[in-house]
């Protein structure tokens, strides 16, 4: 037997003085490499499979050296501290374009998977050794994982079995887990995620969902200010703990399960994106006898992502027509084939379409079976379902309700109907927020309310058939039924007789009685008659189930109509009046009813086409009164401002007005020779509208207008062109503006004299004089003068110029013959340019940003285009002179 000597244990802290929130989950492996050099002893090769944020940057985040504690299973003490080295690493990333299956597929889901590997010779022992490392921290937002996962360190470990069991136990290898650890899981979406594993002593494996553990970091019990602690915390290591809904055996959510046999998790993924702590444990058993369990710890990202999926509710009830339509419940990639069948064998009965949505037209009535198979990438991907199609319409859900009191039973009535099978259930809700036993699900119910207000009752339906249907309103619970009357006060004369009408809507068995009985007929309806002699009102009392009510009429009698009219008037002729009667009467009716716009108004509005007399005539029943009203319609006085014209700048046009009237004024005055005259003289300097206004004495008290408007053209600004030389032969076009008539002078060598654009063709020099004119002969005069050269088309720049004296101050071109010019550009020495122009007739004044530059030399270029279209370049120097 051999004994070992006792190991001085010291707490070291592995830390960048920071926690890095960056792990993402990991597993701690052996690998049995044969009996050691001493006896009793098995060699082993110990990795740590450390996965971490792609982000993960520097120390403390990627450390070249980790530390493993090794612990005794049996007693949990400490055996040995191990600091392993960084050996390599790959990158995991999932590539979006690894399955064609997913819309909007996930670009984020990447792991940096670090291994750290030693060796190690362990004495053989009983019950074998733990291995650990621990590690802060976790990423933050862990969705299963309560309080803050970014304070919460891992804890990594595996277990190399002992003799005691099986003497052949020691010489084991850990299982290799599937290393496919980058999948794209869709939130709330069936999926699976391969997480077997290969073991090379070929033992049975059997897998289980299970807790993860913590260490390190900043839980209570570790190490609080470190990232890794040496050694690491004693087994049994603490759990982490999680949020409701989730727990170790549920890390993503009771819709999820794992194969013991095969490590496949598969099952409905969680509702909410983010990242999720997932453990799996494997036990290993050899020829029947459980020997270890190994770990993998690993953060699963849920994205939101979309499978293709073929998604129908597991029935449909169309109860509207026979045109029914379906549509997939979820949207699938693009370029997705559905493949649908409605189940009726019609000859439309399969259709094989690009969209998730189709209607179908059945013929005739049943339940069918409807397939969808959705299809992507020429069939790599597809998905299908079924559904039952109930194709039943003509149905009507429906009912009303009566009742109105508190305490007192309301009833319900279905009205619902079906063409189609028979309604067989029934669901109905009252609304009675005080109780939650308001229900009944039989036909016709009755329901007693313990509250007062509105209750909002639903009624759910079904046929026999399958189809469904709800129908909600609103009644009101009173603390008295509901009585309504047309009209409270009411007027008759003493030979009439009335019909007096009370309302109970909503109630179950109304009963009424009217009081005082006399000069009554049926005072035990809601309809009675009544004929008083003197002013009387009428009470009645509405009972309903012991609920009371009551309400009352005032009936008004008189023995004759109360009757005036309005005073006689006058009124302009095409002006409207409104007329207007007073009195009690009930009825009015005027007369003649032509020009009126409601003859039975007591205030009607009259356009009279001339004097007229109007009778109105009140009524109250057999009761009437008649009075009359004249209205006299003067006309407006006319007024005639004349005729509107336009005249030239500065100059004045008489006015010719007429009026038929007694008086008359213009507006405005201030431009008129004389405002009290009919004719006077205006010379307006801009254009102006000016008003007459006459009025008379003949009884229309408004005047009559009329408006006349003079015109003033603007000043007349003729233009020529500018002067200009040309060769012999070339054709000038001539472009003169200023106006809308052009006469030309003399006419030698013009095409035409009467337009604004004329060409000439001139064999020597000639000056031309244009007169520009509008149709009111506003006109004015400009002159262009043509040079003439026996010459070819050129251009001609002068060798030098004197800036700032009276002859020869600015550098320009003169072009002959050139009927585009395209552009004048001067240089310095340096190459610089100091002026530019495409204007003929524009130059250079000497000066560069307004500073005047100093006698020199400078280079020119110029080009235009003669009247034939040839090109005219030339070049040159300047001599600037000061």
């Amino acid at each position: 037997m051999k004994t070992f000597g006792f190991l001085l244990i010291a707490l070291i802290c592995f830390s960048s003085g920071a926690f890095a929130a960056h792990i993402r989950g990991g597993e701690l492996t052996y690998r049995y490499l044969g009996a050691g050099s001493a006896a009793g002893t098995s060699n082993y090769e110990l990795t740590l499979k450390l996965y971490v944020d792609c982000s993960a940057r520097g120390e403390g985040q990627l450390e070249n050296t980790v530390s493993f504690t090794i612990f005794d299973k049996a007693t949990g003490q400490v055996h040995r501290i191990l600091s392993v080295p960084f050996v390599t690493e790959e990158w995991i990333r999932y590539d979006p374009n690894s399955n064609p299956c997913i819309l909007n597929p996930p670009t984020d889901v990447c792991y940096r998977l670090r291994f750290y590997r030693t060796t190690i010779a362990l004495p053989d022992m009983p019950d074998g050794y733990t291995v650990a490392f621990q590690r802060c921290c976790r990423i933050d937002d862990i969705k299963n994982v309560a309080g803050s996962s970014g304070d919460i360190g891992a804890t990594y470990s595996c277990e190399i079995p002992g003799n005691r069991t099986l003497a052949t136990a020691p010489a084991n290898s850990s299982p290799n887990f599937n290393p496919n650890d980058a999948i794209a899981i869709c939130v709330g979406t069936q999926f699976t995620f391969d997480f077997s594993a290969v073991d090379q002593d070929k033992d049975s494996l059997v897998y289980n969902l299970c807790n993860a553990y913590v260490g390190g970091g900043r839980e209570p019990g570790n190490c609080i200010t470190c990232t890794s602690p040496a050694p690491a915390s004693n087994p049994p290591f603490q759990q982490v703990s999680y949020r409701n809904g989730f727990g170790g055996t549920t890390p993503l959510g009771n819709k999820v399960s794992i194969n013991p046999t095969t490590g496949v998790i598969s099952g409905i993924a969680p509702s909410t994106v983010g990242q999720y702590v997932v453990t799996v444990c494997v036990r290993e058993y050899r020829n029947g006898v459980f020997i270890n369990t190994h770990r993998k710890d690993i953060h699963i990202a849920v994205s939101n992502c979309q499978p293709l999926k073929a998604l129908l509710s597991p029935d449909y009830s169309f109860c509207d027509d026979f045109n029914v339509t379906f549509q997939n419940g979820q949207v699938n990639p693009a370029g997705s084939t559905y493949i649908w069948n409605f189940g009726d064998g019609s000859k439309n009965d399969t259709v094989n379409t690009a969209l998730g949505v189709v209607q179908h037209q059945y013929a005739d009535t049943g339940t069918f079976t409807v397939k969808l198979k959705v299809l992507l990438a020429g069939g790599q991907c597809q998905d299908s379902t079924t559904t039952l199609a109930k194709v039943y319409p003509g149905f009507f859900p429906g009912f009303v309700a009566q009742g109105s009191c508190l305490l007192t039973p309301f009833s319900f009535r279905d009205t619902s109907r079906a063409r189609y099978g028979t309604i067989s259930k029934w669901a109905w809700n009252f609304g009675d927020e005080t109780t939650d036993v308001d229900v009944s699900t039989i036909r016709n119910p009755s329901y007693k309310y313990n509250s007062l207000g509105f209750k909002t009752v639903t009624l759910n339906v079904e046929s026999s058939k399958g189809c469904f249907g709800t129908v909600t309103t609103q009644i009101e619970v009173r603390d008295k039924p509901t009585l309504e009357l047309p009209f409270r006060d009411t007027l008759i004369c003493s030979v009439d007789t009335l019909a007096l009408r009370a309302n109970a809507p909503g109630t179950l068995n109304p009963q009424f009685t009217w009081t005082p009985v006399q000069n009554i007929l049926n005072s035990n309806s809601p309809n009675p008659l009544v004929y008083p002699k003197t002013t009387t009102r009428y009470t009645v009392q509405l009972t309903d189930n012991g609920c009371t009510a009551s309400d009352s009429i005032l009936v008004r009698v008189v023995d004759q109509v109360t009757l005036s009219g309005m005073p006689d008037t006058t009124i302009c002729l095409t002006d409207p009046v409104q007329l207007f009667a007073s009195g009690d009467g009930l009825r009015y009716e005027w007369s003649p009813a032509a020009g009126l716009d409601d003859p039975f108004s007591r205030t009607p509005v009259a356009t009279p086409s001339g004097n007229t007399v109007y009778t109105v005539t009140a009524a109250i029943g057999g009761c009437s009164a008649t009075v009359q009203t004249s209205i006299t319609a003067i006309p407006y006085p006319q007024a005639n401002a004349g005729e509107d014209i336009f005249i030239c700048n500065n100059d004045s046009t008489r006015l010719n007005a007429t009026i038929n009237g007694s008086a008359f004024s213009w507006t405005p005055s201030v431009t008129l020779s004389d405002p009290q005259s009919l004719t006077p003289i205006a010379f307006p300097k801009v254009s102006t509208a000016y008003i007459l206004t006459v009025t008379d004495n003949l009884g229309c008290p408004k005047p009559g207008r009329d408006t006349v408007f003079i015109g003033v053209r603007p000043i007349i600004r003729a233009f020529a062109g500018n002067d200009t030389a040309i060769v012999v032969g070339q054709p000038l076009q001539l472009n003169a503006t200023g106006a809308d008539i052009y006469l030309w002078e003399p006419s030698i060598g013009l095409n035409f004299t009467n337009i604004a654009n004329p060409v000439a063709q001139l064999s020597q020099n000639q000056t031309y004089t244009v007169r520009v004119s509008t149709p009111e002969d506003c006109f004015a005069y400009d002159t262009i003068n043509i040079t003439v050269f026996r010459t070819n088309p050129d251009i001609f720049v002068p060798n030098a110029f004197t800036p700032g004296k009276n002859t020869n101050s600015v550098f320009r071109p003169r072009p002959v013959g050139i009927s585009q010019f395209d552009y004048f550009r001067v240089y310095n020495r340096w190459g610089q340019m100091v002026f530019s122009s495409s204007e003929a007739g524009r130059g250079w004044d000497g000066r560069i940003a307004g500073k005047e530059q100093g006698t020199g030399t400078y280079v020119w270029m110029v080009q235009g285009r003669d009247f034939t279209g040839k090109t005219i370049f030339k070049k040159g120097t300047v001599v600037l002179i000061r």
